[in-house]
C-alpha cells in the first residue's frame, strides 16, 4: 500500500460557522437536497460524532453506488472536520481509502478559506495520476461551491 498526499485551499464567501454547519454537522440533511448525484445520506453508526459511519447513496453514470464516510474528528470550536471514505462501490478499486483533513479559517473580509489535506491510500503499487488528483479536487471544490451557493441564497440557514 502506498500513500499519496494532496493539499489545497478553497475560498468561500460565507463565514466559517455557517459553512461548518452545512458541510459537517448537517451534511446528511443538506447534501441530498443540493447535490444532484447524492440520493440520500444514512447514518449507519453513531449520531455525528467521531466514529460515525455515513452511507452516501449516489447515482453516478446512471448507476446506483454508495460510499462509506467515517467521521474521524470533529471540532466545532476550531472548525475541523476530518473524515475518510473507507469503502463502497463508489470508491475506486485502486484505493483502500481516502482520508480528508479539513479546517475552515476565517478571512479578514468575513469569508472562509477551507484548507484540505488528502491522503490517498492505494492498493499495491498503484500511483494516483495527476489527472485523478485534479478530478478529485474538482469534485470536492464543486461540492464546496454548491454549498456556498445554497448558503448565499439562504441567509437564514
Amino acid at each position: 500500500m502506498g500513500v499519496q498526499i494532496q493539499e489545497y485551499a478553497t475560498p468561500i464567501s460565507v463565514p466559517p460557522a455557517r459553512v461548518f454547519k452545512a458541510m459537517s454537522i448537517d451534511i446528511h440533511n443538506l447534501f441530498p437536497k443540493i447535490v444532484d448525484i447524492i440520493e440520500s445520506v444514512e447514518l449507519s453508526e453513531g449520531t455525528g460524532e467521531a466514529g460515525t459511519i455515513k452511507k452516501l447513496n449516489i447515482i453516478e453514470g446512471g448507476k446506483p453506488k454508495y460510499v462509506l464516510h467515517r467521521v474521524d474528528e470533529i471540532d466545532e470550536a476550531k472548525f475541523v472536520y476530518n473524515f475518510s471514505i473507507t469503502g463502497g462501490t463508489g470508491l475506486a478499486e485502486t484505493l483502500e481509502k481516502v482520508s480528508f483533513k479539513s479546517q475552515l479559517v476565517e478571512t479578514p473580509n468575513g469569508g472562509t478559506i477551507r484548507n484540505v489535506h488528502v491522503d490517498y491510500f492505494t492498493k499495491g503499487d498503484y500511483v494516483v495520476t495527476e489527472e485523478e488528483l485534479k478530478a478529485g479536487q474538482a469534485k470536492v471544490e464543486g461540492l464546496v461551491k454548491l454549498c456556498e451557493g445554497f448558503l448565499l441564497a439562504n441567509p437564514d440557514y
